[in-house]
């Protein structure tokens, strides 16, 4: 699948919803890491990888393992990991995605949520009207942040649009998505608050009170990631696989997508808060 803008594709491996399944971005036919090899920025805009698709339970992410760094499906206790439906939402509620050339550090506290970074490249929700694909690179628009703390480690959100988007010519900031999708931020807080419920933890905790931070401040909170990331670069470290197109690394991707598995029936169900 080639993306409809920038250029970028993907390719699928495997059996979707089992652990065998793998996405891998491309650029012209060739695997790239979605990480390491796409730009963070684009002039005013920002790139943005796309993990989870909007209404998806499945719980992807990009891989820090695996060379090339292909989308995957989490494990826990040995099975695919979903997530529950919080009624009267299906699945993620927004598109789930991340930033390329950003990592929140697990050996830095971060200052404002007064934990740890979450060892992963920086997270940001999609707020437009499409359903985003697996692996899908897109420019994006920042308008705002949340600061959450999951087990006890800094995992910001980043709230984005898609540039092509319609809301995009209405929104330059986190209040002018609150006009204009009234409702919206309050149920990605409480989803993100409550999603762990079903799983019988207990709700995520958040820093600044679990307010919202407007596209200033959340830019500031890109921007740290992105020098986070080109610390880890210098580094040298086993924590995440550095292979990559600009590292002058190949791999080639000669599996082929089999038809999906089928999803437990208890991914269908509701989860009611009490």
């Amino acid at each position: 699948m080639i993306g409809r803008e920038t250029g970028y594709g993907t390719k699928a491996i495997g059996k979707k919803y089992t652990e065998s399944y793998r996405v891998y971005v491309t650029e012209n036919g060739k695997a790239i890491s979605p990480v390491h090899d796409i730009k963070l920025k684009d002039g005013d805009l920002f790139n943005a990888v796309n993990e989870i698709p909007r209404f998806e339970n499945a719980k992807f992410e990009i891989s820090k393992a695996d060379s090339f760094n292909p989308i995957k499906q989490d494990v826990k206790k040995g099975n695919v990991r979903f997530v529950a439906n919080m009624f009267p939402a299906k699945g993620y509620i927004g598109n789930y995605g991340a930033f390329p050339e950003t990592y929140e550090d697990p050996e830095k506290e971060d200052v404002i949520c007064k934990a740890k970074g979450d060892n992963d490249p920086l997270d940001l929700v999609e707020v437009g009207q499409r359903i985003k694909g697996i692996g899908e690179v897109y420019k994006c628009k920042i308008l705002g942040c949340l600061a959450m703390i999951d087990d006890n480690e800094a995992d910001w959100k980043v709230i984005v649009v898609d540039s092509r988007d319609p809301l995009a010519e209405k929104c330059n900031d986190i209040e002018d998505l609150r006009r204009e999708s009234p409702g919206l931020l309050e149920t990605l807080y409480e989803w993100f608050r409550d999603y762990k419920k079903p799983d019988g933890k207990g709700e995520n905790r958040f820093g600044l009170n679990g307010e919202y931070r407007g596209a200033e401040f959340a830019r500031e909170i890109v921007e740290k990631a992105h020098a986070s990331y080109n610390e880890l670069i210098k580094s040298k470290t086993n924590k995440m696989s550095m292979k990559s197109r600009k590292n002058g690394d190949e791999i080639v991707l000669d599996k082929i997508e089999e038809d999906a598995a089928v999803v437990p029936e208890s991914v269908g169900g509701y989860f009611y808060r009490k």
